[in-house]
Formats: C-alpha cells, sequence, structure tokens
C-alpha cells in the first residue's frame, strides 16, 4: 500500500502526513512529492523518515493512492498521469470538482456514490465542506430552498505565505514580496477578497460555495449566495450560515439531527457562553455547529454558526476518510 503525498512539504501536506499516522492509514510507504527544489530533502511520517521524490519518479513508483495538495495547474498536469499507472487520485484543488466526470465527495453525505473506475476524485474547498456537513441531514429532513453564507476564513487556507505575511505584520516588521499574500496588511484587519474576482464581481471562494454544495447535495435548484472574508486567525474556518427551508424547522429537533450527524458537534449554550470557535477547533476533525436560532424576519429559516479545522476536515481529513473508504470497500 504505497500513497503518494504531492505538496507533501506544504502546509495541507504536513497535516496529511500526520492524518496518516494518526488514523493509522494501513501504508507501506509513503512516496512525498514535492517541487524541483525540494526533491532529496526528508519528511517524517510515523516515526519514519521519507525522501521528497519528483513526479516522473512518483508516477514509476505506481502507488495505489496519491493525494494531491499541490493546485489546480500541477493537479490538471499530473493527475491523469498518476491515474494512467492504476493509482487513484484524491485531488485537493478546484482542478477537477465541478467536472461532470468526476465525483466532489464528503464521505458521510456521498460516498456510496464511488465506484471502482473513478481513477480521479475531487475533494471540495474547505468552506464547502464544513457547510454540506451541516446541511446535508437538514436537507434531507426539511429541504433546503435558499442559503445565505457569509465566511471567517484562515489565513492558513491561502497557505505559507500568508502565514509569514501575518506573522512579519504581528512582529511588526514588513513582509517581504515574497511574503505578501494579500494586497492588504491582514493583522487588524478583515479582507472581503478570498481568490479571485470573477466577471460578476464574486470571488471564485464565493462560487465555489454556490456551485460546490449544489453538486455536493445533488440539487441544483437550491438558491445560494455568499460573502467570503479572510480574517486574521489561524485555527480554522467560520461561517454564518442563514438557511430557508420548504418546511417548518423545530428547532429543538433540527439540534437532534446534528447531535446525531457522524462527524458534528452542536455546541449551542448561549447562557455558558458555549458556541464554536476557531480556537477551539483548531486540530479537530469534527464540524462544530452552534448560535442555532430561528430567524425571526423570515418563514421556515434558522440561523447557524459553523467552524471546522479548515487543514483538517476541510482538507487533509475528508481526503483521507475518502481513501479509508475505498480500501474498506475494495476499490483499490
Amino acid at each position: 500500500m504505497k500513497i503518494a503525498v504531492v505538496g507533501a512539504t506544504g502546509m495541507v501536506g504536513t497535516v496529511m502526513l500526520e492524518i496518516l499516522a494518526e488514523r493509522n492509514f494501513p501504508f507501506t510507504e509513503i512516496i512525498p512529492v514535492a517541487s524541483a527544489k525540494s526533491v532529496g530533502k526528508t519528511v517524517s511520517c510515523k516515526g519514519n523518515d521519507y525522501v521528497v521524490q519528483s513526479m516522473e519518479s512518483a508516477i514509476a513508483n505506481k502507488p495505489a493512492i496519491a493525494i494531491f495538495s499541490a493546485g489546480g495547474n500541477t493537479s490538471k498536469k499530473w493527475a491523469p498521469e498518476f491515474a494512467k499507472v492504476g493509482t487513484t487520485v484524491i485531488d485537493n484543488s478546484s482542478a477537477w470538482r465541478m467536472d461532470p466526470d468526476k465525483k466532489l465527495v464528503v464521505p458521510e453525505i456521498n460516498a456510496s456514490a464511488l465506484e471502482k473506475t473513478d481513477k480521479i476524485i475531487a475533494n471540495p474547498n474547505c468552506s464547502t465542506i464544513q457547510l454540506v456537513m451541516a446541511l446535508a441531514p437538514l436537507h434531507e429532513k426539511y429541504k433546503i430552498k435558499r442559503l445565505v453564507i457569509s465566511t471567517y476564513q484562515s489565513i492558513t487556507g491561502t497557505g505559507v505565505q500568508a502565514v509569514r505575511q501575518f506573522d512579519k505584520e504581528v512582529a511588526g516588521t514588513t513582509p517581504e514580496q515574497e511574503d505578501q499574500a494579500y494586497p492588504h496588511p491582514i493583522f487588524k484587519n478583515c479582507l472581503p477578497h478570498c481568490d479571485v474576482f470573477l466577471e460578476n464581481d464574486y470571488t471564485k471562494e464565493e462560487m465555489k460555495l454556490v456551485h460546490e454544495t449544489r453538486k455536493i447535495l445533488s440539487d441544483q435548484s437550491l438558491r445560494i449566495t455568499a460573502t467570503a472574508v479572510r480574517v486574521p486567525v489561524v485555527g480554522g474556518h467560520s461561517e454564518t450560515v442563514n438557511v430557508e427551508f420548504e418546511k417548518k424547522p423545530i428547532i429543538t429537533e433540527l439540534k437532534d439531527i446534528l447531535n446525531h450527524t457522524s462527524g458534528v458537534e452542536v455546541l449551542d449554550d448561549v447562557n455558558n457562553n458555549l458556541y464554536p470557535m476557531p480556537l477551539f477547533a483548531k486540530g479537530k476533525d469534527e464540524v462544530f455547529v452552534g448560535r442555532i436560532r430561528a430567524d425571526e424576519s423570515q418563514e421556515n429559516s434558522v440561523n447557524m454558526w459553523i467552524v471546522s479545522d479548515n487543514l483538517r476536515k476541510g482538507a487533509a481529513t475528508n481526503a483521507i476518510q475518502i481513501a479509508e473508504y475505498l480500501l474498506k470497500e475494495d476499490m483499490l
């Protein structure tokens, strides 16, 4: 059971190696892959060191699984090359998510759609994963009509460059050009600007929430609008979500549904100041939901607050859960 981790020296790749060890995934060998400047370096997993290889070398090793977190262009170019040698690719970039021939998978929701012939599987966007984890069981019960989403996204979602910019700003020094991930300072600031702006004046991140949510929930009729904001936080992503249902939800019943949803934990006791926070979610795999309350301005609607560690369930953990499902169902 050889596993290639493409982007192994990056922020998500590092977490992937940690989670493979934490979850005791039964690999026999890790094949770390990174850019040319990192080839020959070593990374560690489960107490063993592995030498970073080139893409060509990794493909020649014919791993059973390749987990990609190296950007869309890299995935577009190299994922098909791994697939040609029989490797199943689980890709964390946006490259394949909206491809009609590729599955977009959150295991708790739609892993059953996977087949042995799926050689490139898309891992959803981090903010989408935590959103649909909370919404899928509610959609099944009450039928969602419309979503209004505002995100408060960690700088770790941008990557190492953003963390360097933040750290230098905190220290009171001017970031070097190569450390400038954002067009403005992020320390003591909020940027309503995640990813690039599109022709409709929404950002790519905002439209990912629209399109990916519809695809995962298998419902193109969902009306969704989103505003994505980058905040000076390290622990995880937060989202405020206003949900309009076709059926009137009972708040106690809704909370009970979420409490019995695998991978979701309700933290909602305002009398004791208990609600989800990114600081609390950091390092955990659950999706935390709180501040659940009826929208007094709109019928059949509720507000909720959803928080999760974007590097774990939002990226690495979800990808490895897909690999675990493939192994369990003998699809490798």
